[in-house]
Protein backbone atom coordinates (compact mmCIF):
# COMPACT_ATOMS: atom_id res chain seq x y z
CA UNK A 1 0.00 0.00 0.00
CA UNK A 2 1.27 3.45 -0.92
CA UNK A 3 0.52 6.08 1.73
CA UNK A 4 0.73 9.75 0.74
CA UNK A 5 0.28 12.98 2.65
CA UNK A 6 -1.63 15.74 0.86
CA UNK A 7 -2.88 19.17 1.85
CA UNK A 8 -6.18 20.74 0.82
CA UNK A 9 -6.47 21.33 -2.94
CA UNK A 10 -3.54 19.01 -3.72
CA UNK A 11 -4.14 16.25 -6.25
CA UNK A 12 -3.15 12.67 -6.90
CA UNK A 13 -3.32 11.20 -10.40
CA UNK A 14 -4.21 7.51 -10.80
CA UNK A 15 -3.32 6.34 -14.27
CA UNK A 16 -4.23 8.68 -17.09
CA UNK A 17 -7.93 9.18 -16.40
CA UNK A 18 -8.48 9.52 -12.65
CA UNK A 19 -7.61 12.50 -10.45
CA UNK A 20 -8.25 12.62 -6.69
CA UNK A 21 -8.36 16.07 -5.11
CA UNK A 22 -8.27 16.74 -1.37
CA UNK A 23 -11.19 19.15 -1.07
CA UNK A 24 -11.26 19.62 2.70
CA UNK A 25 -9.57 18.28 5.83
CA UNK A 26 -11.50 18.77 9.06
CA UNK A 27 -10.44 16.95 12.21
CA UNK A 28 -10.36 13.24 11.43
CA UNK A 29 -12.40 13.61 8.21
CA UNK A 30 -11.15 14.14 4.67
CA UNK A 31 -13.38 15.17 1.77
CA UNK A 32 -12.15 13.96 -1.62
CA UNK A 33 -13.15 14.98 -5.11
CA UNK A 34 -12.85 12.36 -7.85
CA UNK A 35 -12.54 13.12 -11.55
CA UNK A 36 -13.01 9.96 -13.60
CA UNK A 37 -14.65 8.82 -16.83
CA UNK A 38 -18.44 8.55 -16.59
CA UNK A 39 -18.34 4.83 -17.40
CA UNK A 40 -16.02 4.02 -14.46
CA UNK A 41 -17.76 2.53 -11.43
CA UNK A 42 -16.69 4.21 -8.18
CA UNK A 43 -18.04 2.80 -4.89
CA UNK A 44 -17.27 3.39 -1.26
CA UNK A 45 -15.91 0.09 0.02
CA UNK A 46 -18.82 -0.47 2.42
CA UNK A 47 -21.29 -0.28 -0.50
CA UNK A 48 -19.55 -2.92 -2.62
CA UNK A 49 -21.61 -6.14 -2.28
CA UNK A 50 -18.53 -8.41 -2.62
CA UNK A 51 -16.58 -6.49 0.02
CA UNK A 52 -19.59 -6.52 2.37
CA UNK A 53 -19.96 -10.29 1.94
CA UNK A 54 -16.26 -10.83 2.69
CA UNK A 55 -16.46 -8.64 5.81
CA UNK A 56 -19.49 -10.61 7.02
CA UNK A 57 -17.59 -13.89 6.55
CA UNK A 58 -14.56 -12.55 8.43
CA UNK A 59 -16.65 -11.34 11.38
CA UNK A 60 -18.48 -14.69 11.55
CA UNK A 61 -15.15 -16.56 11.80
CA UNK A 62 -13.68 -14.26 14.46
Amino acid sequence: MLVLSRKESEKIRLGEEVILTVVRVSGDRVRLGIQAPADMLILREELDPETAAEATKRSAVA
